[in-house]
């Protein structure tokens, strides 16, 4: 053991959970948030946003398709509240790079580029959510193209019974099958609505009513994590549950929307009254860590916003904004390193489990829009939709 290297991460680690600020209004988070993205798109060589940060290395990762993909809309909702062009163009830039990349079969790459030549369910699936909103604003061609072949080929490689078992990603340790490819479906949902195609409609509520199939009596979704599906991350929770939520609400499926509500409420009782929630849980939907997982974080704000929204119980917006005030809290916004200034780690603190010493593009990406659903809530105007 590196005694030095130890004893060098746990003052680092001492430092971190120290170094959290008083929350100040949410447009100033959000700004440096956008500030922190529009830095992860100038990093890389293409248009493509970078993947992470790495503090360790102090190095920013290759760009990251799957993300980017669904970076698109966050640049294009800002851009509508702010009427700033910039983040307009940048949602252009990453729509085309996206188009650029795409795979011959329609699929699009597993990791950050450089890390595998195959196509992956979950990737591609993202993908669709920036090219839906590219071309809803944009109507170009290319856009739509691109959008129809990647949903035929997750289709096309749908099993029988509404699973994906083929082409899992090669970034995950699990077999391949996972439930929070519900996001996926959701994808599917937002070509349907551009599209018509009501192959898409079809194959989305196949694929929920696989994952229902899944899910316990409690709400708790089996095979859904990463990497140990006998605790997921809030992360992967929080992404099974908004395909639960939103096809349910889109194709008016109460049996899918009650299941959102299972997970939503099962969750509710671990926010502390500063505002943390853990970042593991097991069956019984207890958690298993003190640790927080910061995008899981901002990604369950935003369900229970959606909740509020569709419910219009308030005890969903409390947690929200609880929950995002602790988020707060740990976003540098006056750093001095240009690298973090505004970003949000994976875990807090640091070391925890979830991506440790990181920042991955996708934590600060959930932490914008859920910012921006929480002004569209709280103001009675902004540009939030379920998109």
């Amino acid at each position: 053991m590196n005694l030095v290297k130890t004893a060098r991460e746990l003052y680092e680690v001492h430092k971190d959970k120290q170094n959290v600020i008083t929350p100040k209004d949410d447009l100033v988070h959000l700004k440096s948030a956008m500030d922190w993205l529009v830095r992860a798109h100038d990093v890389t060589a293409d248009n493509g946003v970078a993947q992470t940060y790495l503090t360790k290395y102090k190095k920013w990762a290759n760009s990251y398709p799957e993300t980017t993909g669904y970076i698109i809309p966050t640049f294009y909702r800002y851009y509508q509240m702010t009427g700033d062009d910039n983040y307009k163009s940048r949602a252009i830039k990453m729509a085309d790079w996206e188009c650029d990349i795409q795979l011959d079969s329609g699929g699009v790459l597993a990791g950050a580029m450089g890390d595998s030549e195959l196509p992956t369910v979950f990737n591609t699936g993202q993908v669709l959510f920036g090219w839906a909103t590219a071309y809803e604003s944009e109507q170009n061609e290319r856009y739509l193209n691109s959008l129809n072949r990647a949903s035929d080929w997750l289709c096309d490689i749908m099993d029988d019974d509404g699973c994906w078992r083929q082409f899992g990603s090669p970034m995950t340790l699990t077999d391949g099958v996972n439930l929070y490819n519900t996001r996926t479906a959701w994808g599917l949902i937002r070509a349907h609505q551009i599209s018509g195609n009501s192959r898409y409609l079809e194959s989305a509520c196949k694929n929920l009513e696989w994952a229902l199939s899944n899910c316990s009596d409690n709400g708790f979704a089996e095979f859904n994590c990463l990497q140990d599906r006998t605790q997921p991350f809030l992360h992967t929770i929080a992404y099974a549950m908004r395909g639960f939520l939103e096809i349910g609400e889109y194709a008016g499926r109460k049996d899918f929307l009650d299941q959102a509500i299972l997970m939503g409420d099962a969750l509710l009782p671990h926010v502390g009254v500063n505002g943390h929630i853990p970042g593991r849980f097991d069956k019984d939907w207890k958690p298993t860590v003190k640790w927080a997982c910061l995008t899981g974080n901002a990604q369950i704000s935003i369900n229970w916003c959606r909740l509020y929204q569709i419910t219009g119980e308030t005890k969903y917006l409390k947690a929200a904004r609880a929950v995002m005030d602790f988020t707060k809290s740990t976003q540098l916004i006056d750093s001095e390193n240009i690298d973090i200034r505004g970003g949000i780690k994976g875990s807090h603190p640091i070391n925890g489990g979830y991506h440790p010493w990181q920042y991955p593009n996708w934590a600060t990406k959930f932490f914008a829009d859920a910012l921006m659903i929480l002004i569209t809530i709280e103001s009675g105007e902004g540009p939030y939709s379920q998109k």
